[in-house]
């Protein structure tokens, strides 16, 4: 295969990557313009991102294990896109949460962040979300150096049970924990094959 044509396939994966991590966007957008949310458009819009950021948490979580097992390195690529997607659905999550369900009131987003412990485990997950965002691109690997930048963002593995338990505290209250188990074990699964692997390398 020429050159010339292995970065034509590359493109083309990333576009197609892009339109499908963006696809549920869309959809919502679409609900939206044509009065599809539902009786509480508020909580739909919440719920709808919030399960798209642990989505994202899962695929991305799981690239590693999938190019390692596999065989697939050129999955490496697309690690960073999807780490961004699921930092762009963890914003929509937070601003359909200020903006819908708290009409922006900020002295009413303070209480009911310290008064309701879910939102502040979130808050902390998209804070940290945001410092792997932020520092996703070359330069920052650059500017941190290859150590410490893979430090950084080993904070996703906190993210991670961070959203669980965000996503569990939040079913408490409705003694539903269906979702949440399978997000648990799919979390965990992939949290636990990395640490095997930590473990063997080390052993050897």
């Amino acid at each position: 295969m020429t050159r010339g044509r292995k970065v034509l396939l590359t493109r083309g994966a990333w576009w197609t990557v892009l339109c499908i991590g963006l696809w549920p966007l869309a959809h919502l957008l679409w609900l939206m313009a044509n009065d599809g949310l539902g009786a509480n458009p508020a909580e739909f819009l919440i719920r709808a991102t919030g399960d798209w950021t642990l989505r994202g948490l899962c695929l991305g979580l799981a690239i590693t294990p999938l190019r390692v097992q596999w065989g697939w390195p050129e999955l490496a690529r697309f690690r960073r896109m999807v780490g961004l997607l699921t930092y762009l659905y963890a914003c929509l999550h937070l601003s359909c949460y200020l903006v819908f369900d708290m009409g922006l009131d900020w002295p009413e987003i303070v209480k009911d962040v310290f008064k309701r412990p879910f939102i502040w485990v979130g808050v902390g997950a998209w804070l940290l979300l945001s410092a792997m965002a932020a520092t996703s691109f070359n330069r920052a690997v650059r500017w941190l150096g290859g150590v410490r930048w893979r430090a950084l963002h080993r904070v996703v593995y906190a993210v991670a049970a961070m959203a669980v338990l965000h996503f569990w505290w939040m079913r408490a209250a409705k003694s539903n924990f269906n979702e949440v188990i399978v997000y648990a074990l799919i979390l965990g699964s992939l949290l636990a094959w990395r640490g095997h692997r930590r473990w063997r390398t080390s052993a050897r």
